[in-house]
């Protein structure tokens, strides 16, 4: 709903009594200003307010032929982004505009010199993101997704995307991930153990992407306050044969990996456009081998990824040094991984409060 009307209640989440835990992050934080593009449709409304509810500072919204207007958070809405630039100072932008115009909302933020671009939409023309991509080389920008959920910093308080924020508890195990579930299965796990998140992102499932495996597990080896990886890859592509042999000669810190579509059939693309198996290229056994060469522990089943971590990584959770009884009970439920057939577990969402009208 676009209106000029006083801001409704805000939703909230409950913050876990984490003032003991210090802040970190890669590529975001508390200071990082968003603008959204596509924030008046029903997509971006509702993802917004949540990034809102859990902290994130969006400054502004653009929706071309809307601007002037307030949203019901009175976010700023601009015809352009360079206009919110101008007028808001955004640094960061989250883009929610379909297919056939995210290519151009991408240039756009990059003609707008933003620093940080996370584009969610699914089912851009790979022809549209390879010019997206050759204008990203000669530009100060960076590009997570297309085709993912986004990045989220727990102990910032910083998040730009569609993760389910509830999840999410400030700590130091840094996750990366082309598949959204899967990436909230690691997190979830990770959380029940009394653990938590430095940074996760999920850098998407297409076959041409902005921010690969490598990027950020250089950036997760460099930043000091992540002190443990959980890696989630998938068939197709050697993006993560590239980040296992960074590993394998730079990475010091225990890395636990998990290759998802181990029997999926050659040839056959497996629920992202990038999960494919070509020749003898982008198999799992092929990826597997690259992580057990680079001394990475193979995680066996989604179900076992913080087992996997805990088992090398042996710091003592703060809660299992400090029990408390805020953590939320969810109760599992059990879906088919969108690549391969192994089982996945996740937790079921509770009912959010929405602002009352």
């Amino acid at each position: 709903m676009i209106s000029t009307m006083p801001q409704s209640k805000s939703l909230t989440y409950p913050n876990n009594n984490q003032s003991d835990i210090q802040p970190m992050s890669i590529l975001v934080n508390k200071e990082t200003r968003v603008v959204v593009c596509g924030i008046t449709g029903k997509t971006g409304i509702f993802h917004s307010n949540q990034c809102l509810a859990f902290g994130t500072k969006i400054v502004a919204g653009v929706t071309p032929g809307k601007g002037g207007r307030l949203t019901e958070n009175n976010i700023p809405v601009f015809n352009s982004v360079q206009e919110s630039v101008i007028h808001e100072g955004a640094d960061t932008a989250l883009i929610f505009v379909p297919p056939i115009s995210a290519a151009a909302s991408i240039m756009e933020c990059i003609e707008a010199n933003l620093k940080l671009i996370v584009c969610i939409t699914e089912g851009i023309p790979v022809l549209d993101m390879v010019r997206v991509n050759a204008k990203l080389e000669h530009s100060h920008s960076r590009l997570i997704g297309p085709n993912c959920p986004g990045i989220i910093s727990p102990g910032q308080r910083c998040k730009i995307g569609i993760m389910p924020a509830y999840i999410h508890r400030p700590g130091p195990i840094g996750i990366v991930s082309r598949s959204g579930t899967l990436t909230y299965e690691a997190v979830w796990q990770v959380t029940q153990r009394g653990s938590g998140q430095s940074t996760c992102v999920g850098i998407g499932g297409d076959q041409i992407i902005g921010t690969t495996y490598l990027d950020i597990i250089k950036m997760f080896n460099s930043d000091p306050e992540t002190e443990a990886i959980i890696m989630v890859g998938e068939i197709g592509g050697s993006s993560e044969e590239a980040a296992a042999a960074y590993i394998k000669q730079y990475v010091k810190k225990p890395v636990a990996a998990f290759i998802a579509g181990i029997t999926a059939p050659k040839g056959r693309r497996m629920g992202h456009a990038g999960a494919i198996i070509s020749d003898k290229k982008g198999t799992a056994e092929s990826k597997l081998a690259a992580f057990r060469d680079a001394g990475a522990a193979i995680i066996e089943t989604p179900s076992k990824m913080a087992d996997t971590i805990f088992s090398i990584y042996k710091k003592t959770p703060s809660s299992e040094r400090h029990p408390t009884n805020n953590t939320r009970q969810m109760t599992s439920v059990t879906s088919r991984n969108h690549v391969g057939d192994q089982l996945m577990f996740l937790p079921r969402l509770p009912s959010f409060p929405f602002p009352q009208r």
